[in-house]
């Protein structure tokens, strides 16, 4: 879907605008809707209460059902419906295990004018302009006539830039509801904090869980997502369910990126025992020795600026993760702050500019890559450029490397049924044991492939990425390589 910011469109907008200040949040919602989808806007007159006064207080996001502005005048009256973001407890606070039930959500905290539109649409939207990899991206003139309206709504301008194209079954936004778990089950919450901080989290214990030495794999989110979301949307869980394994999820805190965005880019967080990484590792450490897992089978995940942190936590800790999957990641160490972060993104950078020196300086054995890597991007991502997911195998495969005779590739390619099409290629070492594989989808953008509806930013016409990594994890333990 190619967004024409038209006068039309721009028209629509700025009849959102003056539906906001009137505090009419739930209509303007839904005009913004359907000027996304190409429909033709209601014609609607300035509100006499939005000249020269300021709308404040609270609201929340509108349920999909009544995304039109007949609907959404007349549905869930005295409702209130939900967010998101789970409630979770601030970082800092002491460490706590609640009951399985999600937490509960909060309201989206209304901003005056033109920034409660904005905010009420990151709720929908956000990621798709470079906010699922951790970084906002500055305004800009949207469309001839268009420059004096764009300054006073940039958080809006940049979710609507250019980037909103190839979103045919991508699912960006959605409540999740809460989990029905298997008897014997849990997916508690609690709160960990080391010398390099805190991190609330949440932690699935199959019903299968008796005690035993099981795999664990740590999941860590996009931007804009939280624990809850992410197993939603990656049916992680379910899948732990049927080859039990624990799963861990680490929630981003607000405090730490206002997007929830782990910080990839931020120099402070690319270093062993500092940082973000110090406090995911540490909480990994906990979760083992607390469940007596199996060390030799713990595993690290991401999506976006999870995936470029998963990269992170694989070449900073071997001696905790004995592989990695990274979907639509970037390379450890590929920026240094904001400018050099966007540039990666946007797929600008060399194939190895900017890496960080002990990512590229990663000992290798005569049989290939210590850390094994599952590798997923979509070819038509726009958020980050697909060019990255080479430079992560890169990492994986050092260039000497890449082109010695003892490690061998082969191509497959295959097609989900009635879904994408994709092309995989699989590294061998010389004893042909697989030690990376390279997905590319045909087609998708932004999004976990082989997700469920339930989730943000997932794509259920793609393949199943979870199971796939889940295979790719268990063939490989500390020392199997």
């Amino acid at each position: 879907m190619n967004l024409p910011l038209n006068e039309k469109f721009m028209a629509s907008l700025k009849q959102a605008t003056w539906l906001t200040q009137s505090g009419q949040l739930q209509e303007a919602t839904a005009m913004i809707q359907r000027a996304l989808q190409g429909e033709q806007m209601p014609q609607a007159t300035e509100p006499t209460s939005a000249k020269g006064e300021i709308f404040e207080g609270s609201f929340y996001v509108v349920d999909e059902q009544y995304a039109t502005p007949e609907k959404a005048s007349a549905g869930r009256k005295g409702a209130q419906p939900e967010s998101m973001h789970s409630n979770y407890a601030q970082p800092g606070s002491t460490q706590t295990h609640s009951a399985q039930t999600k937490a509960p959500r909060k309201p989206f905290a209304a901003a005056s004018g033109i920034s409660g539109l904005s905010s009420l649409l990151r709720g929908k939207l956000s990621g798709l302009s470079g906010l699922n990899a951790g970084v906002d991206l500055p305004a800009e003139t949207l469309a001839d006539g268009a420059t004096a309206f764009a300054p006073s709504m940039s958080g809006l301008s940049s979710l609507l830039r250019g980037k909103l194209s190839g979103l045919q079954g991508l699912n960006t936004g959605v409540d999740v509801p809460v989990e029905v778990l298997p008897e014997g089950a849990t997916f508690n919450s609690g709160t960990f904090a080391n010398q390099a901080g805190s991190r609330d989290y949440k932690l699935y214990v199959p019903s299968g869980y008796h005690g035993q030495q099981l795999p664990l794999i740590v999941m860590l989110h996009g931007c804009t997502q939280n624990p809850d979301d992410f197993a939603a949307g990656t049916g992680m869980n379910i899948l732990a369910e049927q080859q039990p394994c624990l799963v861990l999820y680490p929630a981003q805190s607000g405090c730490a990126n206002s997007s929830r965005c782990w910080n990839w880019f931020k120099p402070g967080d690319q270093h062993r025992d500092g940082g973000e990484p110090a406090i995911i590792a540490g909480l990994t450490r906990q979760i083992i020795n607390e469940y007596h897992l199996d060390e030799g089978r713990v595993y690290v995940a991401g999506l976006s600026a999870g995936g470029a942190m998963a990269t992170t936590m694989a070449l900073l800790y071997p001696d905790i993760y004995a592989a990695v999957g990274i979907h639509s990641g970037l390379a450890h160490g590929a920026a240094q702050d904001i400018p050099s972060a966007l540039a990666a993104m946007q797929g600008t950078t060399s194939p190895l500019a900017g890496l960080n020196k002990q990512a590229s300086a990663q000992p290798t054995s005569s049989k290939g890559p210590k850390i094994p890597a599952i590798i997923f991007h979509g070819d038509q991502d726009t958020t980050v450029h697909p060019s990255n997911g080479d430079r992560v195998v890169a990492q994986y495969l050092p260039v000497g490397r890449v082109t010695n005779s003892k490690i061998k590739a082969e191509r497959r390619a295959g097609k989900v049924p009635n879904g994408r099409s994709y092309t995989c290629t699989i590294h061998h070492d010389a004893s042909g044991q697989p030690i990376l594989e390279q997905w590319s989808i045909h087609g998708a953008a932004h999004a976990w492939a082989g997700g469920t509806a339930r989730g943000s930013y997932t794509d259920p016409q793609g393949p199943d990425a979870s199971r796939e990594m889940l295979r790719f994890f268990l063939a490989h333990g500390k020392g199997e390589h």
